[in-house]
């Protein structure tokens, strides 16, 4: 599982931080080493977020107290870093189904001086769970949506953590937004409509998935109901508003590519007409020249404890 989600591994349901298999929504293989970047690029933009979510880890764990982490779903690894800042005396595992990714983790980790503290664990989730090793906090972000029996999946990485041991799950939030509802060309309210069918879209995946179980997204209730005391729920805001920086920019026309490509025929043809002056750099409301720009989403963080 990477961080995410293309639409990565990272989630609202249009930027998965955390696929692990391999494949887009629609089956198609991933090429890693052009959506590594991306999600490197992703978190990064959403690290603040993060720092503010370990922040408030570190109120309902003791910060001393944790002494192995695992990240699952780690992707590039941003996080990864970010939690074994925030937690000094932990090892901190990423844990992703990628290499290359993995690669790149262990890359960030050296850059930022963590290297000793921080390793890489290759596990295919959900038939490797029970190789990962007891954990004191275990981060699931946006990595359990692509795992099909979610509930039996929890129930495992409950079984992973030590007695007092915390589970954080990024799961849900809201859509990420670059652009107003009027942006002067096509239908008004083009980005509610992409986030329906691309929610659509994620539904279908979560079909698809071995094992699937229809299991409504109550992460609370889930929770408990595999024996842990839920422990708080929060959402944090990444907000970046115009005008963006080149950087941004990027994602916001990564962003709609993938759409673009992913979601084909759900595309009502007059927004697929709309998207593709969005995409060309020769016309002067394309991403590339817009001035209206932003980068606006939100990530929900259920956490829970194990008694």
């Amino acid at each position: 599982m990477s961080q995410h989600r293309a639409s990565h591994h990272g989630h609202d349901h249009q930027q998965d931080q955390g696929h692990g298999h391999g494949h887009r929504h629609d089956g198609t293989h991933l090429d890693w080493n052009e959506l590594a970047p991306v999600l490197e690029r992703e978190a990064e933009i959403a690290s603040p977020a993060y720092l503010d979510a370990a922040a408030w880890l570190g109120t309902l764990a003791p910060v001393h107290g944790v002494r192995r982490i695992l990240d699952i779903g780690s992707g590039p690894g941003v996080v990864t870093s970010l939690l074994a800042e925030a937690f000094p005396a932990a090892e901190t595992v990423a844990v992703d189904g990628t290499p290359e990714l993995l690669v790149r983790a262990r890359d960030r980790a050296g850059t930022r001086g963590l290297g000793p503290r921080v390793s890489t664990l290759h596990a295919e989730l959900p038939e490797d769970i029970g190789t990962l090793g007891e954990a004191d906090l275990i981060w699931a972000g946006n990595s359990l949506h692509h795992i099909g029996d979610q509930r039996a999946a929890l129930a495992e990485l409950a079984g992973l953590l030590r007695p007092g041991g915390l589970i954080a799950l990024v799961e849900g939030g809201l859509p990420t937004r670059y652009l107003p509802r009027h942006i002067g060309i096509g239908r008004p309210g083009l980005e509610a409509r992409l986030a329906a069918a691309h929610a659509d879209s994620f539904s279908g995946m979560r079909t698809e998935l071995p094992g699937f179980k229809d299991e409504p997204e109550d992460w609370r209730a889930l929770l408990a109901g595999v024996g842990l005391t839920p422990a708080g729920t929060r959402t944090f805001l990444t907000d970046v508003p115009a005008p963006v920086s080149p950087v941004v920019r990027e994602l916001a026309l990564a962003h709609y590519q993938r759409l673009r490509e992913g979601l084909g025929e759900r595309i009502d043809p007059d927004d697929r007409k709309t998207l593709d002056r969005l995409l060309d750099p020769a016309d002067e409301k394309s991403l590339h020249h817009r001035t209206d720009l932003f980068h606006l989403t939100a990530r929900t963080v259920h956490t829970a404890r194990k008694g």
